[in-house]
């Protein structure tokens, strides 16, 4: 009786194994299916990029106008169709593999042709932009800020609202509690506003914002 040669996991005996290309992925997987199926290379991680199911990648329009995060399947498909252009490529060098192609994982890609948006003047306030808005300073002491913090406690009357709420440390939050900054004799450090563009409406949804990205999204945030 002849020796039987092993079969690969999870096979029928005496299946044959599927053929590979050099690259490792099989033969007829274009650059959008690996999008899609989220296959990565064991690169990914050990640089600590985000997973790629999680990866977000800058849109700009034609005129390098910030329009939105992508997810990276989205942002391959729209290159690989010609619809745009890939101007920041990953920045540990990563790369999408398929028999016939290759292409760069992108941080930032930009449209071929202008898209006409609605523009909407009132910036919604999350955490991620109010934290940017105010560089992750304390806006009583200065220092590294963790929390946010309403100038005047919603416990007597303050709302939620910009105006209202700014970037703190947890000292400073924790001794300020429920009380007035006249009666604390404390003073802002700046005056805090609504902040104004494009870009700070992808900033309130997007709490960690590519390095790659800042300089599209304003010298106030970079």
């Amino acid at each position: 009786m002849p020796d039987r040669q092993p079969s690969p996991e999870g096979a029928p005996v005496g299946a044959a194994p599927r053929s590979r290309s050099p690259s490792g992925i099989p033969p007829g997987v274009s650059s959008p299916d690996l999008a899609q199926r989220g296959v990565a290379a064991d690169k990914a991680t050990s640089t600590g990029a985000p997973a790629w199911g999680r990866r977000r990648v800058l849109l700009l329009n034609a005129t390098f106008e910030p329009l939105t995060a992508l997810p990276l399947r989205r942002a391959v498909v729209l290159v690989v169709c010609g619809k745009a252009d890939v101007v920041h490529g990953d920045a540990a060098g990563l790369v999408l593999r398929s028999a016939a192609s290759c292409i760069v994982v992108p941080s930032v890609i930009r449209l071929r042709t202008f898209v006409r948006v609605p523009y909407r003047t009132r910036v919604p306030m999350t955490r991620a932009a109010l934290m940017h808005r105010d560089r992750y300073r304390c806006a009583y002491c200065g220092g590294r800020a963790e929390t946010i913090d309403h100038v005047v406690p919603r416990s007597r009357g303050g709302e939620h609202r910009w105006e209202n709420c700014v970037a703190s440390c947890s000292r400073c939050n924790h001794r300020k509690a429920d009380r007035l900054l006249a009666e604390l004799g404390w003073r802002l450090r700046t005056v805090p506003r609504s902040p104004r563009g494009r870009h700070w409406r992808l900033l309130a949804a997007e709490p960690e914002a590519d390095p790659l990205w800042l300089p599209y999204l304003g010298e106030q945030v970079a």
